[in-house]
């Protein structure tokens, strides 16, 4: 992927996946929790799935499913504190700080754009230190609708100025790129392999990458 820097002068980035190794939260949601909610019920881990991943399914692309005060009271746990559990999974993608640093020195806009709940941001900020390398951290929380929902892109322009022809947006979420896509943001990068775990993705809908190598400008 080729991208001229001289046409951008915006850069939101997404957390979980694009930032992050989304192996946490994958890891957090498809194998702590049910741990956790088999231990609370009495039931063995393979119950607790098949109880607990439709109830996922169903709210995948709407604001309660990145809720974890919603996902608290539906499951009975405090959501929370189970990531804390699990926190030293945390773990920043490859060449992520010298991007930031990079795009900070070229004099961009930069803000950390994420559907993750407050308190989540919160732990993963203190965790990787990457708070400051930010203009701003924005929560689809603030607007109560998440980056799936074309609206989110003009709430966020209640909070931050840019020109959808000079902005860049980098997510691993394909419904969130669509989303942006259909708002008129001009530069959109999807990410080849979210979770360091998983296998690398076909992506032939958005221009890709592997790292931040590849866009450094």
């Amino acid at each position: 992927m080729r991208l001229d820097w001289q046409h951008i002068d915006t850069v939101f980035l997404d957390m979980d996946g694009t930032l992050l190794d989304l192996h946490f939260d994958n890891y957090f949601w498809l194998e702590h929790v049910p741990l956790r909610y088999a231990q609370l019920h009495d039931i063995d881990v393979e119950q607790a799935k098949q109880e607990l991943f439709p109830r996922f399914r169903k709210m995948e692309g709407k604001i309660e499913w990145y809720c974890v005060d919603y996902w608290s009271d539906q499951l009975g746990l405090d959501i929370p504190l189970l990531k804390e559990e699990v926190d030293h999974l945390i773990a920043v993608h490859p060449h992520v700080i010298d991007f930031l640093d990079a795009i900070r020195k070229a004099g961009k806009q930069v803000a950390l754009v994420t559907n993750a709940h407050g308190k989540v941001l919160t732990l993963k900020m203190n965790r990787t230190q990457l708070g400051g390398h930010f203009d701003t951290l924005i929560s689809s929380h603030e607007f109560g609708v998440p980056k799936e929902d074309t609206s989110f892109w003009d709430h966020l322009k209640n909070r931050i100025h840019y020109n959808i022809e000079r902005t860049l947006l980098v997510d691993d979420s394909l419904p969130v790129l669509r989303s942006a896509d259909n708002y008129g943001i001009k530069h959109l990068c999807a990410i080849y392999k979210p979770d360091t775990k998983a296998p690398a993705r076909d992506i032939l809908e958005f221009p890709a990458i592997h790292n931040f190598l590849e866009i450094m400008p």
